[in-house]
């Protein structure tokens, strides 16, 4: 293509795996490896529609409840964590565990303990249903209410208006989570934010580059699975930055060459659990169709990143065998 065509491609950076999901996603590798099949995993562990298929075609079984796991198995712990009752169940099955939850996810985790005991009242701004949201839920459940977007903020009552704090699920939309927030602080002044930043640095950085990006982009291609919180927000991030349209996309095929009518931009970004070859999927597809100028467009760059879990590090698989034979009973042969 000439640059003449005026058609051109802006590709939002940072792109791939975030160092949770890395983590998440590696830890399954190895703990197949290690161990061998089947390794059992609790939810998905990351909401990508390639890599949850990807990883069962090696031999890891995705189940939705713990008691689905045959005694003497292994379960992992996908990154968006679980509640302390999760383990309680494990341990009652005789099923050794993998902890595979984002350690970002684990920091809310702790202050969600610490919060509670220190007798605060604790405003979760999170989506109802959502894992992260489950199993932070379930460190202080007598002490956390569901806040889930800034019209829920009227509805909340506490037990003492001082002592008070919130928290968030990590993949939320910064903007919306500000905008909760404000509203809970106009109801609550005395409202006490969290020692760190909760939304998680990949989700943030992702979504200041479709910022950047929206303005110029008439289309934004989001690829991403439906059931993933940060690909979703990034539609929404898109069109509110001024994109014309903005669709999700687990793969290349699934674009619709209708929506390329009179767009001369397109954008291209992807949630925080796509792995690049979708990404390069979807820039071929749009090559093929004459969009093959590419510009990026660079909000961070990201060198996080984060140890396997404590099973699967090579100074310790001696210990974790032991565990996990001592916990199943069996040595897995």
């Amino acid at each position: 293509m000439t640059a003449s065509s005026g058609r051109r491609v802006l590709l939002a950076a940072p792109r791939g795996y975030c160092a949770g999901v890395d983590r998440a996603v590696i830890a399954v590798e190895k703990a197949l490896e290690q161990y061998g099949a089947p390794i059992y995993v609790r939810h998905e562990i990351v909401h990508n529609k390639y890599v949850v298929q990807t990883l069962e075609k090696k031999g890891a079984i995705f189940v939705e409840r713990t008691e689905e796991v045959p005694e003497g198995n292994i379960v992992m712990f996908s990154a968006h964590g679980v509640a302390p009752v999760v383990h309680e169940e494990a341990e009652r099955g005789r099923l050794a565990t993998i902890d595979a939850t984002c350690p970002l996810v684990t920091k809310v985790h702790k202050e969600a303990v610490r919060f509670a005991g220190d007798d605060y009242d604790i405003l979760l701004i999170g989506h109802e249903g959502h894992e992260e949201v489950i199993g932070t839920s379930g460190e202080a459940p007598e002490h956390i209410t569901l806040v889930d977007g800034p019209e829920d903020a009227a509805k909340v009552e506490v037990r003492d208006p001082s002592k008070v704090v919130w928290l968030s699920q990590t993949t939320l939309s910064v903007d919306e989570t500000m905008e909760t927030v404000d509203a809970l602080k106009e109801k609550f002044p005395q409202l006490i934010s969290p020692p760190s930043d909760d939304i998680c640095y990949a989700t943030q950085n992702r979504q200041l580059a479709v910022k950047q990006m929206g303005a110029d982009a008439e289309l934004v291609i989001v690829v991403g699975s439906r059931n993933s919180s940060n690909s979703k927000r990034l539609v929404e991030v898109a069109k509110l930055a001024g994109a014309r349209e903005a669709y999700l996309v687990d793969f290349a095929d699934e674009i619709d060459e209708g929506w390329l009518e009179g767009v001369t931009t397109v954008g291209v970004t992807s949630g925080a659990s796509v792995p690049e070859v979708l990404v390069e999927q979807v820039l071929e597809w749009l090559a093929g169709r004459g969009f093959e100028d590419v510009e990026i467009v660079k909000a961070a760059e990201e060198s996080i990143t984060f140890s396997l879990p404590k099973e699967l590090r090579r100074d310790l698989r001696d210990e974790a065998a032991a565990l996990i034979a001592e916990r199943t009973g069996s040595s897995r042969e």
